[in-house]
């Protein structure tokens, strides 16, 4: 990327420049290394040079890299207690405000009301790679124990600015495959959160068949550095298991022959970007390429992880008086707490026949105290406008899937026509769009609870799911 490295090596040039303008002389480096951090940021505050103002940005952000775990803790700290709003004029913007509700009132209000970090944040992002160790910074601040009044109006003023800096129009979508340099492929390898990738061998097999996709979002000032990545495989049906998109050995197929395009994984990388959201862009870009290039697709769907179900369902067996276990409910998810009851076919088909209606309460019905559907990654996809279209009972039978979810995987659907209906519903009315498989088993739910066996005749519900969307092993 030629353009981003001569900016790149320009902004250096001229941070060199300011330094040795700064700081050149045995007097001045002597009193650059006495001046505290607090100093210097508001020396970069007051600054109206752009040379010396990013060979101070640059100053400060090498000595906080520098600093140890408190160290840079303190730092944090003395951003929250010391470059707030300024409160004379605050108030006085307050008091101005009531008595003339004009508009210059209401701009000089919400002027005066940022607190003053946030410019420092600003002018901090000039030095070079100022933007990468900003992320950095607030990766820090995100692992901090601390949940004080402070850490919240920090985070805020972080979650703002990185909303602007990172916003749709600066990001750039590139294709990873087989041919992309090694030093991104190695990263792709190390940020994989969903599914681990072994080795470059694995990794081979994920990008270089040609019945396989992967794309991630870049950012001018993080060049080489993906944000998000999804990873894609292009088959002739929607699987049941991620087995069927992983496995080694399984049929490859021309992409014309493919009528479904399965988003099995979408990896954020990046820790300090936490809750700026991007995954929803790339599906929607993602989903215009492929259709673009494979007009042979019809369904778009994703294969996901469920993260909480494991920890939702522990809580309510923990509870003795919980209403929505029956006994025989309890007796039957006893077995869980044996980590080998996949392998015993008829115990197996027993725990599919309590577990998919749990989790059909754990999507349709539970929320957060915000309102919200308490599983993560299906507040993602549901936010997102997908309909929640199929429980994937042992979809996933690796030691992570069981301890997180006891195997169960999810098929989000995204319907083009209908992911607008289908995030209002959500937004307005709370409600979660899923199809009437899934609902039929919230009923089953309903009928154990009362007594009933929850049984359709003598069919296990993996039966009953395969029969949405064409699913069932290839």
């Amino acid at each position: 990327m030629p353009e981003t490295s001569f900016f790149t090596d320009m902004l250096q040039s001229i941070t060199d420049r300011g330094r040795q303008l700064l700081f050149s002389g045995s007097r001045n480096q002597q009193a650059a290394a006495e001046t505290d951090l607090q100093t210097l940021c508001e020396m970069l505050l007051s600054s109206r040079g752009e040379a010396s103002g990013m060979a101070l940005a640059a100053e400060i952000l090498d000595r906080w890299g520098a600093l140890g775990g408190e160290g840079a803790q303190a730092f944090l700290d003395m951003l929250h207690e010391k470059f707030g709003p300024d409160t004379t004029r605050l108030d006085q913007a307050i008091e101005d405000y009531r008595g003339e509700k004009s508009s210059a009132a209401i701009i000089a209000l919400h002027q005066a009301a940022e607190p003053r970090r946030q410019e420092l944040l600003r002018r901090l992002n000039h030095a070079p790679n100022g933007t990468a160790k900003l992320v950095q910074m607030r990766q820090h601040l995100l692992a901090s124990e601390d949940r004080s009044e402070g850490y919240h109006a920090l985070d805020a003023d972080f979650t703002h600015l990185f909303g602007s800096w990172f916003n749709r129009g600066f990001l750039t979508l590139r294709p990873i495959d087989w041919s992309t340099p090694a030093y991104i492929l190695e990263k792709i390898i190390k940020y994989e959160a969903v599914h681990e990738i072994a080795g470059w061998e694995e990794l081979r097999r994920r990008l270089a068949p040609a019945d396989r996709r992967c794309f991630a979002f870049f950012h001018p000032r993080l060049a080489d550095e993906p944000l998000v990545f999804v990873e894609v495989a292009l088959t002739r049906s929607v699987p049941c298991a991620i087995a069927d998109v992983l496995d080694e050995g399984r049929e490859q197929i021309n992409p014309d022959e493919a009528t479904t395009a399965v988003f099995y994984s979408i990896s954020n990388c990046q820790d300090g970007l936490r809750g700026i959201s991007f995954g929803n862009f790339l599906i929607k870009q993602v989903v215009d390429d492929l259709r673009r290039d494979l007009p042979g697709l019809k369904n778009f769907v994703t294969l996901s992880p469920v993260p909480g179900f494991a920890r939702w369902l522990a809580k309510a067996r923990a509870s003795a008086t919980d209403p929505l276990l029956s006994e025989a409910a309890r007796e039957t998810l006893m077995v869980l707490d044996d980590r080998n009851w996949p392998d015993n076919e008829s115990t197996a088909v027993e725990v599919e026949r309590v577990l998919l209606p749990l989790a059909a309460h754990y999507f349709l019905i539970e929320r957060t105290p915000e309102g919200r559907p308490v599983d993560p990654v299906a507040r993602f996809h549901l936010g997102n406008g997908a309909r929640l279209e199929r429980l994937n009972f042992l979809g996933d039978r690796s030691t992570k899937a069981m301890q997180q979810a006891h195997g169960l995987m999810v098929i989000y659907l995204y319907k083009l026509d209908d992911i607008v209906a289908n995030h209002e519903a959500l937004a307005q009315r709370g409600e979660v769009i899923a199809s009437p498989a899934v609902k039929s088993l919230l009923n089953q739910n309903d009928e154990s609870r009362r007594g009933g066996n929850g049984q359709q005749g003598s069919r296990p519900f993996t039966h009953i799911m395969n029969s949405t969307l064409g699913g069932g092993r290839k």
